[in-house]
């Protein structure tokens, strides 16, 4: 039956009281529409988050010799943003329950005003190093923002369509990393490095307005509610932790190497901060636009098998960063570093799409059906997301940790390299082993089968093959 759709005066608005997007009827007839009207607004407020997440590694491209902060300083400035974004994805991911979808748009939407405002407070030659911490801790709730943006949409769309609305929510939102350098270009070039506050004079009317729209156009679902079980369940579940794993490959390159690449250009070939700021949004913008492409290859292909090519072409483009390193070639440097932002876009879609996929197998292999297995595949994979997106986050921060380390002690970027290169070599076993190597038929039981303990491998890999 075509499940209605009723928009009720509950607290907080806009509320959907009944949604079955794997109803194809319900979908031609109003799904579609309601969902994407909700996707165009979770993009902005999004992309707005990810813009103000990644401000500090546009100030930092302002921060002359004047404001008495190193290279490694730097490093961590950039690196804290990651840290906080990547813990505030667990609690945003089930606020979107507990408060609407909707509701906590506007709200983590609003949110944004607080580190916007701090940094234009702060942003000054004679500031205290502990202060600009403090203030690059508060932009991390633009990390956060991810979490909810994409448990929200999972929630609107069938299983058939999530890769590519995923990779959409989430490109969208993964461009507002290279705007805001393109904004801090922008300054740099025309007003000079000395006024950064213009670059937040930009976004604090953004903020606002991103708020006020979610507030007119988007929708609660009162379908979504949190489930403490499903939570428990999916940290219980070997695979959320497997994909984490692999989202630090794919998402936690994406903003580690987005937060870090100026500062690398800064110190690996003398940029000046005009010349880095000038070159520093080309990757991200590249990696966010092929995202959505991503999922689409996943929706056709299979994510497993996208994501496993997807690490070693990954892995190939660090061998050719590691070189360009070496040798002090930046021309080489950038088109291996450019690569690896391509490919860790394409890789984001690719994983994210694999996490509804493997928890709608993990349901058909119970022997549920229909609607039975579409609910349970959404109720763990929403769960699993907030957990996946947060450890992937906290790969940024790593990424940051490790380039200073590297700078410290070697005064160059090519032993960081050298240890992304083996890491992307351990996320393409994992994918291979885990999701796509082939099962040996199980030998024929000499004794009544135990249902209870029957080894599931064969049946898993075969199931995960397609995800």
């Amino acid at each position: 039956m075509t499940a209605p759709t009723t928009t009720a005066a509950r607290e907080g608005g806009r509320w959907i009281e009944q949604w079955d997007p794997e109803d194809e009827t319900f979908w031609r007839e109003k799904g579609e529409r309601i969902a994407t009207r909700n996707l165009v607004f979770s993009i902005l407020s999004e992309h707005i988050g990810f813009s103000i997440w990644s401000l500090w590694s546009v100030m930092v491209l302002f921060m002359g010799p004047e404001y008495g902060v190193d290279a490694a300083g730097k490093f961590f400035l950039v690196a804290m943003p990651t840290l906080v974004g990547g813990i505030l994805r667990v609690p945003y991911t089930f606020a979107v329950a507990r408060f609407g979808g909707r509701n906590w748009t506007i709200i983590s939407a609003a949110t944004l005003l607080v580190p916007a405002v701090a940094a234009a407070a702060v942003m000054e030659p004679g500031t205290s190093y502990t202060t600009f911490m403090v203030v690059a801790a508060l932009t991390g709730v633009g990390g956060g923002n991810f979490a909810s943006s994409m448990t929200n949409i999972n929630s609107f769309y069938p299983l058939r369509k999530k890769g590519w609305a995923l990779g959409l929510n989430a490109g969208g939102g993964n461009i507002g990393v290279p705007v805001i350098q393109l904004i801090g270009l922008l300054v740099i070039g025309t007003a000079g490095a000395a006024h950064p506050r213009l670059v937040l004079a930009v976004y604090i009317p953004l903020i606002v307005v991103a708020a006020a729209l979610s507030a007119l156009f988007m929708d609660n679902l009162a379908p979504v509610r949190n489930d403490s079980g499903a939570a428990k369940e999916a940290a219980r579940d070997a695979h959320t932790w497997i994909m984490s794993l692999l989202y630090i490959g794919t998402f936690g390159s994406f903003i580690g190497y987005s937060f870090a690449f100026g500062l690398v250009l800064q110190n690996q070939f003398d940029r000046t901060p005009l010349q880095a700021a000038s070159l520093t949004f080309i990757g991200p913008l590249l990696g966010s636009l092929i995202r959505p492409v991503g999922g689409r290859l996943a929706d056709t292909h299979g994510g497993a098998k996208i994501t496993l090519w997807n690490f070693a072409a990954m892995a190939a483009a660090t061998l050719v960063v590691v070189y360009a390193s070496a040798q002090k070639s930046l021309p080489v440097f950038l088109a291996g570093f450019i690569a690896l932002f391509v490919l860790s876009g394409l890789g984001n879609g690719a994983t994210f799409k694999m996490i509804p996929g493997i928890f709608q197998a993990k349901a058909l292999a119970r022997g549920l059906a229909g609607e039975e297995a579409a609910s349970y595949g959404r109720r763990l994979s929403g769960a699993a997301m907030g957990l996946i997106g947060a450890v992937g986050a906290l790969g940024g921060l790593g990424i940051n940790l490790v380039f200073r380390e590297s700078f410290a002690r070697a005064h160059s970027g090519t032993p960081a390299f050298v240890s992304f290169l083996a890491f992307y070599a351990v996320c393409s076993a994992v994918t291979w082993a885990v999701y796509l190597r082939r099962a040996r038929p199980a030998p024929a039981p000499a004794a009544e089968p135990d249902t209870d303990t029957h080894d599931p491998r064969p049946e898993r890999q075969s199931a995960y093959a397609d995800v």
